[in-house]
């Protein structure tokens, strides 16, 4: 009887210093999660010893909230971790048919896509641009003694399923150019750019200039009207994927200049194939003046080739440069390529949900739970996400573990005070050059995970996430910042 008595005291006593340790350990917490602004949000925190393993600090660490861009560390992690970071993504240009000894091809030209997001983008840095990609395929083309096409130039996005976008992607979202969907031909990052007129008087109703590149059979519904002169751009462009209609509502600044706004372009295999047979005719070569996709010659009856012939083979920069890009200026399209590309690559099948299928077998084989792990898309943009904030840190635990990924993956996250999404942030603060994090924002969300090098010398993962605050989105990333910069002295 006296040892269970010396036990339980031994018991209780152990409840009661591990209380107090958890009591210690959120005492840099209290003042955020009970701040006034907070008292209608959800609250997720979690901070991880990456050597140990411990949970330093956290609260809710297990409750299941959206993170917005904070999603795309799951998939570009994963994405180093399966593609490797000297993965390039192909594009290749073919045809099928012969040529004859006139010159003439009696047969089509192909763009096989592979899913390359960055395809004749401006990014990254060092990337060729669609202008100068298109000429030299035409110059390779004619570099064949093609002079004359009988066929057509056709567009084959057939790599990835047809579906560009995630099924839950907001209508308000899907038109501009951060709602680009990722198709296995990809295109100048899948965008267009809209040159308003701008119009000197409020209310006014500015006009569209041009539209670069053109889009043909593009139909622009304008509703756009002028707003104060530093009104910043509110101008929202609505539209579907295949469909050309497009309303552009909302307000850009009054003006007697040019304001720039940019849209998704609504079928990027088509445009692809009208960019390379314009840039033929310009060089040329004579066309039936017949650009389409492998789509729309399925749909149509007509059968393709498949017994073409390579003229070219387009490789990406490596995919460590595109996750840079990708995480520093939170791209949501070159992480739904890399999603998809994971289905293709593990599943066979480039697919959003065979590459969400990919991302959680992969780290559950690591030991990660993912009870509450809700994945919709792989760049955050679903509002429908939820993770808790325990798997974000574990998950960035795990790739620290891995001295082959770790410095690679951190490169890539935005660097307190320096560069991407945190360049403004922690400017005049010890937190500065010392957080790396992908932030992530939408109404009323605020995320941030990542990794801090703590004043022990301790490198820690964390995560912070918080729904529905009632302050204004600045003064929250404010708030976040504070509970950010005490992670340091763990």
């Amino acid at each position: 009887m006296r040892l269970k008595k010396i036990f339980l005291i031994v018991f209780f006593a152990g409840q009661v210093l591990c209380l107090l340790g958890q009591k210690s350990d959120m005492q840099n917490f209290i003042p955020f999660v009970s701040d006034s602004d907070f008292n209608n949000a959800l609250i997720s925190i979690s901070l991880i010893d990456i050597e140990t393993g411990s949970l330093l600090g956290e609260h809710q660490s297990d409750m299941s909230l959206v993170p917005a861009s904070s999603m795309k560390v799951i998939t570009t992690a994963t994405a180093l971790a399966v593609l490797g970071k000297d993965f390039k993504f192909k594009t290749e240009l073919q045809y099928d048919g012969e040529i004859l000894k006139d010159g003439t091809l009696k047969g089509n030209i192909y763009i096989k896509g592979f899913g390359d997001p960055t395809l004749g983008a401006e990014k990254p840095e060092g990337n060729i641009p669609y202008v100068q990609l298109m000429s030299e395929w035409a110059t390779k083309i004619k570099a064949l003694g093609i002079r004359k096409i009988e066929g057509k130039v056709i567009g084959d996005a057939s790599a990835f399923e047809y579906a560009v976008l995630a099924p839950t992607w907001q209508w308000n979202d899907i038109g501009n150019y951060y709602g680009a969907g990722a198709s296995g031909l990809n295109i100048n990052a899948n965008t267009y750019e809209l040159e308003f007129k701008q119009n000197p008087q409020l209310n006014g109703r500015p006009a569209v200039n041009t539209v670069t590149p053109n889009i043909p059979n593009l139909y622009l519904i304008n509703e756009v009207v002028s707003a104060g002169r530093n009104s910043g751009d509110n101008c929202y462009i609505y539209g579907a994927p295949y469909q050309y209609v497009r309303y552009l509502r909302g307000s850009i600044p009054l003006g007697n200049g040019k304001f720039t706004v940019k849209g998704s372009i609504p079928e990027p295999a088509f445009t692809a194939a009208m960019l390379l047979l314009e840039e033929l005719e310009n060089q040329g070569v004579a066309t039936n003046k017949i650009a389409t996709t492998q789509l729309e010659e399925f749909q149509s009856g007509n059968t393709t080739s498949v017994n073409r012939k390579s003229i070219h083979v387009h490789h990406s920069l490596p995919l460590s440069q595109i996750m840079k890009i990708t995480n520093e200026e939170s791209i949501n399209l070159y992480c739904e390529a890399m999603l998809k590309m994971l289905g293709l690559k593990q599943k066979g099948e480039g697919s959003l949900e065979k590459g969400i299928e990919t991302i959680k077998e992969y780290w559950e084989d690591k030991g990660l739970d993912t009870k509450g792990f809700f994945m919709e898309d792989g760049s955050g943009l679903s509002p429908r996400n939820g993770i808790t904030s325990k798997q974000f840190a574990s998950i960035l635990k795990l790739v620290a573990k891995d001295k082959a990924l770790f410095n690679d993956f951190k490169n890539t996250l935005p660097l307190a005070g320096q560069t991407g999404t945190l360049k403004f942030m922690f400017r005049n603060s010890p937190a500065k050059g010392r957080i790396w994090a992908k932030t992530g924002s939408m109404r009323r969300i605020r995320s941030y995970t990542g990794y801090v090098k703590a004043n022990s010398g301790k490198w820690l993962a964390f995560s912070v996430m918080v729904n529905n605050y009632t302050c204004s989105s600045a003064a929250a990333r404010k708030k976040l910042e504070k509970i950010m910069e005490s992670f340091l002295t763990y």
